[in-house]
């Protein structure tokens, strides 16, 4: 059987190196994101990552945190109710990281220029503020103008501003479902996980339930990644956690406090990259770190019933396991 579904370790072997452009793909800076693809990193040393997020979330805290990220481009740097990042906040204070800022409208844009293959964007947003005159990676500049340099509209003759589009290197988006040919349906706020998978050179999913084909077969308008775009598919129940997956589970608040509380010193964050990346062997390892008792409770919130149009056709987890081994043979 042809498939897609390799491990997480494969993948981040495969398809990562040092000082590569590196996205993940989020649903607010609280939601589905591939923070397991996050922690894979850390575990294989990748350093002087230049990280593409639209929106902060844990993962980029937490590789900020642990000194794997050089620079990074984001449109929002808080966690929203669980406080500012606090692992991103000493890596920027400490000069370890260059953050470069642009608002969530001008990072879908460039993403979207990525993806329609434009040399330039059209940008009406961002202009006329510091968005546009401060570059954080030429700081001795000001007003800097190669951040978003003004471009004459051909047909009013009026100024407006030019993004460069992005194009990551590799893009790892989490996804609520996918088959084992890469096609993947994705459950609550979407963010800009279409655009990103349509504008990186390489995509992997992260699906948190492998499905038969016949359940995007029965949903074809749902499927707004498909296969054809998609280098890998990884099996990895709880891919997002400590944040949410609407439909599979809810955000571990209490970890994510604990969480960010850690990242803000040195001795915390080598703890949580001690107990919460080094400290398992493969997915069962994982999920057992994370601990039955809490992976239910989260599972069963107020968003559950979501998955219920596609139970039938959700694969057993050791038959998903089996996918994954087969992909690496």
């Amino acid at each position: 059987m042809s498939t897609k579904v390799i491990t997480l370790a494969e993948a981040v072997r495969r398809y990562t190196w040092d000082g590569m452009q590196y996205a993940s793909g989020a649903a607010l800076p609280v939601g589905s994101d591939a923070i397991a693809f996050g922690r894979e990193l850390l575990r294989q040393k990748r350093r002087d990552l230049h990280a593409v997020f639209h929106a902060n979330t844990q993962q980029l805290n937490l590789l900020a945190a642990a000194g794997a990220v050089a620079r990074a481009e984001c449109g929002f740097s808080g966690l929203e109710g669980f406080g500012f990042a606090n692992g991103l906040r000493r890596a920027v204070e400490q000069g370890r990281l260059v953050l470069e800022d642009y608002s969530n409208l001008g990072m879908t844009l460039r993403l979207l220029g990525g993806a329609l293959n434009w040399p330039f964007v059209p940008a009406t947003v961002n202009i006329g503020s510091d968005l546009q005159d401060r570059r954080a990676f030429e700081p001795g500049i000001h007003p800097n103008r190669n951040k978003i340099p003004a471009v004459t509209d051909p047909f009013s003759g009026r100024q407006i501003g030019a993004f460069s589009p992005l194009r990551p290197d590799l893009a790892a988006i989490h996804v609520t479902l996918a088959d084992s040919d890469g096609n993947a349906i994705m459950l609550g706020t979407e963010w800009s996980r279409f655009e990103l998978s349509r504008a990186a050179k390489r995509v992997v999913l992260l699906a948190d339930a492998l499905v038969h084909t016949d359940c995007m077969r029965q949903y074809p308008n749902l499927v707004r990644i498909p296969g054809i775009i998609v280098e890998a598919v990884v099996y990895w129940p709880f891919a997002a956690w400590p944040q949410a997956s609407p439909g599979m589970y809810d955000v571990d608040e209490a970890h994510m406090k604990d969480m960010n509380r850690a990242l803000g010193s040195e001795q915390g964050a080598a703890a949580y990259v001690r107990d919460y990346v080094d400290s398992y062997a493969d997915l069962d390892g994982y999920l057992e770190r994370i601990g039955a008792g809490k992976r239910a409770e989260l599972s069963n919130g107020a968003t559950a019933f979501l998955l219920d149009p596609y139970r039938r056709w959700l694969l057993p987890h050791a038959e998903a396991q089996a996918l994954s081994t087969g992909g690496d043979a």
